[in-house]
């Protein structure tokens, strides 16, 4: 009986401690996130304040603010989380804590009735009458080891119930402790509530300003959709051209390749030609030499087999018909989601895709993302390839590099660092971001599979 509930004890032991560390893991990964969640939140704030300092609001404000949103609602639904991991370990710590009750209560229970036993039995007569009144020799050895075993028993007794009791007082203090940590996390969560409502008010104020300003921004817009209309043709006519050429270098490899195999063709249909007609003169010969004793046979032709060139990789784009383009879009493609930003300190202002103004009727759609930086800003390239395109937009100038069957477009540059078909690595300088109308620094940048735009923040690393 003791040793099956010893057994219990160790095992309720070790479910709790593992159970424990489970929780702390969770709890800790959910801390660290929200670390991470907040540190983001504080870089933000810190340039949105920088961003104001410009009297008026603008694109880049209302881009910076809700995303602070965005983050502040993450922010409440990872404490949220938090919450919910702090209050099923207090469920847990209840239902542990009465079960350690009701195991220490049974203990006691059984302890009780030994030590009744004990003191009814306490005196050295009743001791030595019970072995003394053994059959023989042997069974008073065994009543000595029984009542060894039994004094051994109690011993054990008392230390199971110490060891609960300990046990039941940690869980107890742990309990507590849990409560006190989620009082603190629900005043955290109170206070990401408050700071989520300044926020929407904050959003408000910008997006009222913007409203005041939607005619003058909507003449912006339209400079910049002519402007991102001039450069979409600029880069179908570059990349079209791309194409074309490595069609046509394709097309002739394959003519050559064809050629080579014909010639190769002709020359084994002319080898095994000669060697048959050697064979039947050899034949020949030999049947005139033998023909009173030994029937002619004749003598085996060895055809020589014409030789075949490896079959080529299936390819999904004529850019990758050569080993080199293969290769680098293959890399381009396993890099997805941990490209570098082109320039080192920006801001998403306006994002890929269609978008619309909050409380405004200004629409768009943005063949890539538009980058507020610092005027002047280093401009680098993403991965390694070769400079395809330089030209010209509007007094900026816009950088086309292909990466295989990829191309980035680095556009809004107030100067260019690299010339037209110099290969280049991960990194290096293409030019200096030029300064938008409020003095500001801005770029575009656009990513690219052939003719069709993609998303550039799918692609580039998450800050």
């Amino acid at each position: 009986m003791l040793k099956m509930m010893l057994t219990c004890f160790l095992a309720m032991a070790v479910h709790v401690a593992l159970f424990a560390q489970q929780q702390a893991g969770s709890s800790e990964d959910l801390k660290r996130k929200q670390a991470d969640i907040q540190r983001e939140i504080d870089d933000l704030r810190n340039t949105l304040k920088d961003a104001k300092k410009n009297a008026k609001a603008g694109l880049l404000q209302l881009s910076m603010v809700q995303k602070k949103l965005r983050l502040r609602e993450q922010a409440i639904g990872n404490i949220n989380q938090q919450i919910n991991v702090i209050e099923g370990s207090i469920g847990k710590s209840k239902n542990e804590i009465g079960r350690l009750k009701t195991e220490l209560d049974t203990l006691k229970e059984g302890y009780a009735k030994s030590i009744v036993y004990a003191y009814k039995n306490r005196s050295n007569y009743d001791f030595l009458n019970f072995i003394f009144s053994s059959s023989s020799f042997n069974d008073a050895l065994r009543r000595v080891q029984y009542l060894r075993a039994y004094r051994l028993y109690r011993e054990e007794q008392a230390t199971t119930i110490k060891n609960t009791q300990l046990l039941l007082q940690n869980k107890i203090a742990g309990l507590e402790s849990t409560r006190k940590e989620k009082d603190v996390v629900l005043q955290k969560q109170e206070k990401q509530k408050i700071e989520l409502e300044d926020e929407k008010k904050e959003k408000n104020e910008i997006v009222s300003k913007l409203k005041a300003r939607e005619k003058e921004i909507s003449k912006e817009l339209t400079v910049k959709q002519k402007a991102d209309q001039k450069l979409k043709v600029a880069i179908r006519t570059a990349i079209d051209r791309e194409i074309k050429i490595a069609r046509e270098k394709a097309l002739a490899e394959a003519k050559a390749r064809e050629a080579r195999e014909a010639a190769e063709r002709e020359e084994t249909a002319k080898k095994n030609a000669a060697a048959e007609a050697a064979a039947r003169k050899a034949a020949e010969k030999e049947k005139n030499a033998n023909a009173a004793s030994t029937p002619a046979t004749t003598p085996a032709v060895v055809k020589v087999e014409p030789k075949k060139e490896a079959p080529k990789k299936p390819v999904e784009s004529v850019l990758e018909s050569t080993p080199e383009g293969f290769r680098i879009s293959g890399s381009f493609e396993s890099n997805k989601g941990r490209l570098p930003w082109p320039v080192e300190k920006a801001n998403v202002k306006i994002h890929f895709g269609t978008y619309s103004i909050e409380g405004t009727k200004l629409r768009g759609n943005n063949p890539g993302i538009t980058l507020a930086t610092e005027p002047g800003a280093v401009v680098r390239a993403v991965f390694e390839g070769e400079v395809s395109r330089i030209f010209d937009i509007d007094g900026n100038w816009s950088v086309l590099v292909r990466h295989g069957k990829y191309f980035t477009v680095y556009s809004n540059l107030s100067s260019v660092s690299v010339a037209k078909d110099q290969k280049i690595s991960a990194g290096t300088m293409l030019g200096r971001a030029a300064a938008n109308d409020d003095g500001n620094g801005e770029i575009e940048f656009l990513l690219m599979q052939e003719n069709r735009n993609l998303d550039p923040e799918s692609w580039i690393r998450r800050r």
